[in-house]
C-alpha cells in the first residue's frame, strides 16, 4: 500500500509539472525560433536595401556588411544579380546560384525562409529575399518595381539547438528533482497515513499467534480510530470469553476427575473383596469402561484447551525435545522388544515455534498410538529434517498394519476410532488432538503409507525465523488413530 501511495503522489506531481512546464518550454522554444527568424530576416532585408541602391558605396558598403555579419553570427551571406546566375561585384557568386529558392526571389519576388526540417529545424536557416531597385523598392509589390537581384542569409542553428537544450534539459533535471524530493515527501506522508493500519495489522498478528492482550492505539484518521475501538473491544470480548472458558475447563477437570477417580477406587475395593469369577468379571469390564472414560474427560480437556489458544507459540528446541520424549517413552518399548530409532539431517537442532507444552502433547500422542500398533520386537522410527529455511519436518513412522485410504480419510475426526487395537482400546480423539495443537501453532499435520509398511505421522512445524508467515499441511491421503 506504501508504494502505491508513493506512486500515486509521484504521478500526480508529474501530471502537474507536465502541465505546467512543457506548454512553457513550447512557447519559449517557439519564441526563440520566431526571434531568430525575425533577427535573420530583418538583416537580410536591409542588405537588400544597400543592394537596390545600385551605387558602387551601396555595393562596398554591402560586401564590409556581409563580411562583419560572418565574423560575428554564424551566418554567411550570398548574393545573385537578376539574371540568377551572374555575381555582385565585389560579392562572389554564390554556390547553387539556380536553386528553387534564388527562382522564387528573381521572378516572382517571393522571400522564402526554409529551417531545413519539419522538427524544429535543420541544422542551417535559409532566408532568401529579393532586391528591388531603388532605395524604397522592398516596400513595392512586384511589377511595380524591378528585381535586380536576390540576397540569401544561410544562419547555422547550432547555437539555438544549444539554447533549445538549455531550456528542455534545465527543465527536465528541475523535474526529476521535484519528482525526487516528491517520492521521498511521499514516503513520509504514505508511512504516516498507514501507520495505523500497520498498527493494527501487528495488532491482528498477534492475536492470530494467540496472544489476546493485544490490542491496537487508537490513532490516525477517523475512520482507523473507529476501526481500532471496534478491534479492541472485539479482542476485550474475546479474552473474556476465552477466560470463562479456561475457568470451565478448571471446573470440569476437577468436578469429572474426582468422581471417576472415586468410582474406580471403589470398583478396586469391590473387585479385591470378591471371590465369585463372574461377578469379578462384570467388575473388571465396569472397571475398563471407567478407565476408558477417564482417558475420555482427559483427551476432551486436552482438546478444550487446545481450542481455547490461551498461549502464543514460542521457540522451542525440536531435536532436543525430541530426545527427551522418547527417553520417557523408550522404557515402555523396551518391555515389548520395540526399538525408537531418531534419525534426520537436523543434527543442529532447527527451533520451532510451538505453544508451551503443546509438542509433548502432540508427540505422546503420535507415540502412543505408534507403540500400541508395532508389533513385538518391531521398530518405531522418528525423523527430524529440515524442509527449507522456513520448515522442520517430524515423521513418526511405525511397522503396523497401517490404514487404509478410507481410515486416513477420517483419521482426525473427533471419536472416530479405527478398526485396529487403538481402535478398541482409544478414545478417538488422539489425532484430533494432534491436528488441533499443531494447527494452532502454525503448522501442519497429514497422513501417509511408510516405506514398507506402516504409518507414517508427518508434522510440519514453523521455525523460529518464520513468525509472520504460516505453513498450512501438506496435502497427503489422511488417516486417524486413537
Amino acid at each position: 500500500m506504501i508504494k502505491r501511495l508513493i506512486v500515486s503522489y509521484v504521478a500526480l506531481v508529474a501530471v502537474a509539472l507536465a502541465a505546467f512546464t512543457v506548454p512553457v518550454a513550447f512557447t519559449l522554444t517557439a519564441q526563440l525560433r520566431a526571434d531568430t527568424e525575425e533577427s535573420v530576416r530583418r538583416e537580410a532585408t536591409t542588405m537588400a536595401l544597400l543592394l537596390g541602391d545600385g551605387d558602387e558605396p551601396a555595393r562596398q558598403a554591402l560586401s564590409r556588411m556581409a563580411g562583419a555579419y560572418a565574423d560575428e553570427t554564424p551566418g554567411t551571406v550570398e548574393v545573385v544579380a537578376a539574371d540568377g546566375r551572374g555575381a555582385v561585384p565585389p560579392l562572389p557568386l554564390p554556390e547553387h546560384p539556380g536553386d528553387a529558392a534564388f527562382t522564387e526571389a528573381l521572378r516572382r519576388g517571393v522571400t522564402t525562409v526554409d529551417w531545413g526540417s519539419r522538427l524544429v529545424w535543420g541544422p542551417e536557416l535559409v532566408i532568401t529575399v529579393p532586391v528591388y531597385e531603388g532605395r524604397d523598392a522592398a516596400r513595392g509589390a512586384v511589377g511595380e518595381e524591378r528585381i535586380v537581384g536576390a540576397v540569401r542569409i544561410r544562419y547555422a542553428t547550432a547555437d539555438l539547438t544549444d539554447r533549445l537544450w538549455r531550456i528542455w534539459g534545465f527543465r527536465a533535471i528541475l523535474a526529476v528533482g521535484v519528482l525526487a524530493i516528491a517520492a521521498g515527501l511521499g514516503a513520509v506522508v504514505a508511512r504516516l497515513l498507514t501507520k495505523p493500519l500497520r498498527q493494527l495489522n501487528d495488532m491482528a498478528s498477534r492475536f492470530g499467534d494467540g496472544d489476546l492482550t493485544a490490542r491496537s492505539p487508537v490513532t490516525g484518521p477517523q475512520e482507523t480510530r473507529t476501526l481500532a475501538r471496534t478491534l479492541n473491544q472485539g479482542a476485550e470480548r474475546l479474552d473474556t470469553l476465552v477466560a470463562s472458558q479456561r475457568i470451565f475447563v478448571a471446573d470440569a477437570s476437577h468436578q469429572l476427575r474426582t468422581p471417576l477417580t472415586a468410582l474406580r477406587l471403589a470398583l478396586d475395593n469391590i473387585a479385591d473383596g470378591v471371590d465369585d469369577a463372574f461377578v469379578r468379571e462384570d467388575v473388571d469390564q465396569a472397571t475398563a469402561e471407567v478407565v476408558r472414560m477417564s482417558r475420555l474427560v482427559s483427551g476432551l480437556l486436552v482438546l478444550a484447551r487446545a481450542e481455547a489458544k490461551v498461549s502464543a507459540p514460542e521457540p522451542l528446541a525440536l531435536r532436543e525435545l525430541v530426545e527427551e520424549r522418547l527417553n520417557v517413552w523408550r522404557p515402555a518399548a523396551d518391555e515389548r522388544g520395540v526399538t525408537i530409532v531418531l534419525t534426520g539431517n537436523a543434527d543442529d537442532g532447527p527451533r520451532v515455534l510451538a505453544g508451551p507444552g503443546s509438542l509433548d502433547q502432540v508427540l505422546d500422542n503420535v507415540l502412543s498410538n505408534a507403540l500400541e500398533v508395532s508389533p513385538d520386537r518391531g521398530t518405531i522410527t522418528v525423523r527430524v529434517e529440515t524442509d527449507g529455511p522456513d520448515e522442520a519436518v517430524l515423521e513418526i513412522l511405525d511397522q503396523g498394519p497401517g490404514m487404509s485410504a478410507a481410515e486416513q480419510a477420517r483419521a482426525f475426526d473427533r471419536f472416530w476410532r479405527g478398526q485396529g487395537l487403538t481402535g478398541r482400546t482409544g478414545s478417538g480423539l488422539g489425532l484430533a488432538i494432534v491436528k488441533q495443537l499443531v494447527t494452532d501453532d502454525g503448522g501442519g499435520v497429514a497422513l501417509r503409507d511408510a516405506p514398507g509398511g506402516g504409518l507414517c505421522v508427518r508434522i510440519g512445524l514453523r521455525t523460529a525465523a518464520d513468525v509472520p508467515r504460516r505453513i498450512s499441511p501438506r496435502p497427503a491421503p489422511p488417516r486417524s488413530g486413537g
